[in-house]
């Protein structure tokens, strides 16, 4: 390990560090083992493009508690309506999803953060064991999906797609079910969008988020 990837490794394991701007580091190549100290600590990367790797410990922090957990309205009407068109897997086609969330063209958005080194990297955590995934088929094609890094305390949803409606958040559902069944009782999201916030996210600080991960 070089020098600077082991003083990157130092510093993302004080969960208590100081941020600019809700960064903590800059740098560091993409590793199974640095990403598990990050997660582990409530850091996560986040590139921008013309800098090197970010790692955020943002102010703010997304999270669903699992107990304000809601579908709206308008999702159950759809849901009762067509959810028996689709079928549900866990963790059977990680690279795919990932490759989904990667393509997905985001209103108000250039480009995608799920970038080719943040594909390799957190399919490497897949095969190691440390991420999770949801699929939703139909037909036997992949139509949406959502992924996240399960770490020693908490699991962290990092992106989902759909290519047909609603299926995304049919996948975020069904993860919420899978994850309360292995005992979890809520999941981090990092930045609340209007999607996740329909399903009850919010937006807690970052000491208490600290507190939750058991720091």
């Amino acid at each position: 390990m070089s020098v600077e990837q082991s003083e990157l490794t130092k510093i993302l394991s004080d969960p208590y560090g100081d941020t600019i701007e809700d960064v903590r580091a800059i740098g560091g190549v993409l590793t199974v083992d640095l990403l598990n100290v990050a997660y582990e600590n409530g850091y996560f990367p986040w590139p921008h493009e013309g800098y090197p790797m970010l790692w955020f410990a943002p102010r703010r922090r997304g999270i669903i508690d699992f107990k304000k957990f809601h579908q709206p309205r308008s999702y159950l009407k759809w849901e009762k309506k067509y959810k028996s068109q689709y079928t549900i897997k866990f963790n059977s086609n990680f690279l795919d999803v990932i490759k989904g969330c990667e393509k997905l063209v985001r209103k108000g958005q250039q480009g995608t953060w799920v970038t080719p080194e943040i594909r390799q990297a957190y399919f490497l955590m897949f095969q190691a064991g440390y991420a999770v995934c949801c699929e939703v088929y139909k037909a036997g094609k992949l139509v949406g999906g959502i992924y996240g890094v399960q770490s020693k305390n908490y699991v962290s949803l990092e992106s989902m797609f759909h290519l047909e409606d609603n299926t995304s958040k049919l996948a975020l559902c069904e993860m919420v079910q899978f994850l309360k069944d292995q005992g979890y009782a809520w999941v981090d999201i990092q930045m609340v969008s209007n999607v996740s916030e329909a399903f009850g996210g919010i937006y807690i600080s970052r000491e208490k988020f600290i507190k939750l991960i058991g720091k």
